[in-house]
């Protein structure tokens, strides 16, 4: 089998060492170092392993029968990094971590083929992988904290930083976390990453948290080898980028027994403060990005050599032999051995099943056991827990408004479960823009109702890390705009976790995000948004859309039962305008207003996820909509109803996923159906809507009525390019005719 000149390099230069005289193997493995001889060896077979995976990948490839070949070659140092922390301290790993996941898991106990066959099996695309099954080749096993992160580029940064705030807060709230309370969390990536608005947002908010003196136990390992695929980084860069409010530590990355040292100093100190710090390993790459790279494009041979002569692995050898720990042919029969047994292993790995149905690759991406569900949105709190939760909440009487009925479904749901908490921009002790969470920090507390700094990314970050710990988190996103910000982090983050783990690890929450348009006075773009297109796009993710108070209440509750029972992801879309809304037809009529349900009705007021809401028994036609559109329609179906033309008009709730069987059977019952959508015709709603309904076989006429393709401006100005009631009245009239 040809080599390639990493593996002759090694052979090359071990070959040519010479012993030194024999050393007990419990004494430092050099001067000035505590890594013993022992614990050398013990890593060295680690790193060996992690480039050998390299070698046999590059082979797999070649056959066709590997299929992710991102390797760890020159990052082998990070061994040691592992070997620092505890098997229970949560990982976040970069895709050149190989060497950290195999000494984790030689630190659990495990056999040393074990963790090598998790990588091959992973690589080999087969079902017995232990964390993706198949789906992605990933470093992740529930059994060894290590959190499963795919082709990271920055992204898992907020989420570490969310693992570390929710060890301390678990333990402060004293509920359950998946944690020790004295762990930390690790995350590493590389400097190319550094760079990333998502790196940035992590780095940020953890020296943030440490600025403000709040306890946040994360080591941030960035692995520099000085370039990102063919870019390279600047000399310095990360040195001179670094926050000064985190504890900095660096350390030759190709020098074992530097590695071992200050890692062990950064992580003790991580540990004992509960404060973030940085750790940076200065490293090589070789063997290019990836096994598709021909590096010689675009780096130079003599940087290539420059490279080679810092390999980690030739370095730790040189300890060994130079140590008087093993001879240059003992090693060199060590790694061909080695190098023989693990492409066995490759070789058996591909023999292995892989997915072959859409049923089994999509088993593990979003649960559903609505039984459970309607189950856990029943449950109340002691009365005791109510009583105190509504004895500082205002005053209300009679029936609500839509704001007023999420708030007090809220503080329900925090006095029954202590391990919810509340977070965002302004929503403690102003209580939210629109008043929303009003009185549930005086209540709660501000170890569970706090406001964030100005970030989304950090503000989804922690609602990740919050979930995956134990914590059931309910961020706010202040405009459905502002949530486009970071969108990345539900859609690469929050929706892969339990598709990339099989269900091992979730990270349930219900995003609460003000949301629409038709806000009077005030607005403009970023205050008035229509487009939830990126939404409605990633797969799992619940998107609830209520617009009468009942509804919002009852729907709220069944996306935290569904938090609670399945690591359900909910985006929960609160029509801005319709927060305070009491009327539906004339001026104090109070016909947008709900009684709020008593504990005792909440099991025959659940609604499930995917059904929708009926209003009227007019068999002319349906007009299907949500949101603020439920105003409108009802306002114009009386219209039409007055004039002997019989509407219905079916509220969808739930955008993602459609209540298709509600709307098929709603659009029979008439055979005409108008769609009424808030949203941008191109991209919008109703698309789905009529594609629903044509797939299901509806062959009656479908017309549609929507805002335009355009973006909100102030003012008058937004009446021209958004849906109205009579752009709808029209439309019906135009579809009975």
């Amino acid at each position: 089998m040809v080599r390639d000149a990493v593996e002759t390099h090694f052979a090359e230069v071990v070959g040519a060492l010479t012993p030194g005289p024999a050393r007990d193997p419990g004494l430092p493995v050099r001067e000035g170092t505590t890594l013993t001889g022992a614990r050398c060896r013990e890593l060295f077979a680690v790193q060996l392993g992690s480039r050998l995976l390299d070698v046999a990948a590059r082979v797999l490839r070649e056959r066709n029968e590997g299929f992710y070949t991102i390797g760890s070659s020159g990052h082998e140092g990070n061994a040691a990094v592992a070997a620092a922390l505890r098997v229970t301290d949560p990982a976040l790993l970069h895709y050149r971590s190989g060497a950290f996941y195999l000494a984790r898991s030689a630190q659990a106990g495990r056999l040393a083929e074990e963790g090598l066959r998790d990588v091959l099996l992973g690589l080999a695309a087969a079902v017995e992988e232990p964390i993706a099954g198949g789906r992605h080749k990933v470093f992740g096993h529930h059994d060894l904290a290590v959190i499963p992160q795919t082709s990271t580029i920055a992204s898992h940064l907020p989420r570490a930083v969310g693992v570390g705030f929710a060890i301390e807060r678990a333990r402060t709230l004293g509920v359950p976390s998946k944690w020790p309370a004295d762990a930390i969390a690790v995350c590493s990536f590389g400097d190319a990453s550094v760079n990333h608005a998502s790196a940035l947002s992590g780095l940020n908010t953890a020296a943030y948290s440490r600025f403000r003196g709040l306890q946040l136990p994360v080591l941030f390992v960035c692995e520099d080898n000085g370039i990102g695929i063919s870019v390279k980084t600047p000399p310095g860069w990360v040195e001179q980028g670094r926050n000064p409010q985190l504890e900095y530590f660096s350390a030759d990355g190709c020098d074992l027994a530097d590695v071992h040292d200050v890692a062990r100093r950064a992580a003790d100190h991580v540990r004992s403060t509960r404060t973030p710090a940085f750790l940076h390993l200065r490293t090589v790459r070789l063997m290019g990005h990836a096994g598709s790279d021909v590096e010689i494009a675009y780096r130079t041979r003599k940087d290539i050599a420059l490279d080679l002569e810092r390999d980690p692995l030739v370095r730790t050898a040189r300890l060994l032999v130079e140590g008087g720990l093993i001879t240059p042919d003992e090693l060199l029969s060590r790694y061909e051995a080695e190098r023989e047994h693990v492409m066995k292993l490759a070789m058996e790995c591909t023999r292995r099943p892989r997915l072959t149905s859409a049923h089994d690759v999509m088993a593990p991406l979003a649960p559903r056991r609505p039984g459970q569900v309607a189950v856990e949105a029943a449950r109340v709190a002691p009365a005791q827990a109510r009583e105190r939760a509504f004895a500082t909440l205002p005053e209300l009487e009679g029936k609500l408004t839509l704001a007023q009925s999420i708030n007090r479904t809220l503080a329900d749901v925090m006095a029954l479960d202590p391990g919810v908490v509340l977070f965002g921009e302004d929503v403690a002790r102003k209580g939210g823009v629109y008043g929303v969470t009003r009185g549930l920090l005086r209540r709660f507390g501000a170890e569970r109702i706090f406001d964030t700094l100005l970030d989304e990314q950090a503000i989804l970050g922690l609602a990740l890390g919050a979930g995956v710990s134990g914590l059931l988190p309910v961020p706010e996103v202040q405009y459905l705009a502002y949530l486009h910000n970071a969108l990345d982090q539900i859609r690469g983050e929050a929706a892969t976790l339990q598709f990339f783990s099989q269900g091992a690890f979730r990270n349930p929450m219900v995003l609460r995000v003000a949301s629409y348009a038709y806000q009077k006075g005030f607005g403009g773009h970023f205050h008035n948004d229509n487009s939830i297109a990126a939404l409605r796009d990633i797969p799992g993710v619940v998107v609830a859309s209520p617009s009468r108070p009942d509804d919002a209440a009852s729907m709220l509750r069944t996306c935290l039962a569904a938090a609670r029972a399945d690591g359900t992801v909910s985006v929960f879309l609160e029509p801005i305008a319709l927060y305070h809304t009491r009327d539906l037809f004339d001026e104090g009529d109070g016909g947008w207003l709900a009684p709020y349900a008593p504990p005792a009705r909440w099991a025959e007021t659940h609604v499930p996820i995917g059904r929708a809401r009926s209003y009227g028994d007019g068999r002319d036609l349906t007009i299907v909509t949500f949101g603020n559109g439920v105003r409108m329609s009802l306002r114009a179906a009386v219209k039409l109803t007055a004039e002997e033309k019989g509407c219905r008009v079916l509220d969808l709730r739930w955008l993602s996923p459609l209540p298709v069987e509600d709307l098929l059977r709603a659009a029979e019952l008439t055979g005409r159906v108008l769609i009424a959508d808030e949203t941008r015709r191109a991209g919008g709603v109703s698309e789905s809507v009529m594609a629903a309904l044509l797939d299901s076989g509806f062959s009656g006429p479908i017309a549609r009525v929507t805002s335009q393709d355009s973006f909100i401006p102030l003012g008058q100005a937004a009446d021209t390019v958004l849906l109205s009631e009579a752009d709808i009245e029209q439309a019906a009239r135009k579809l009975l005719k």
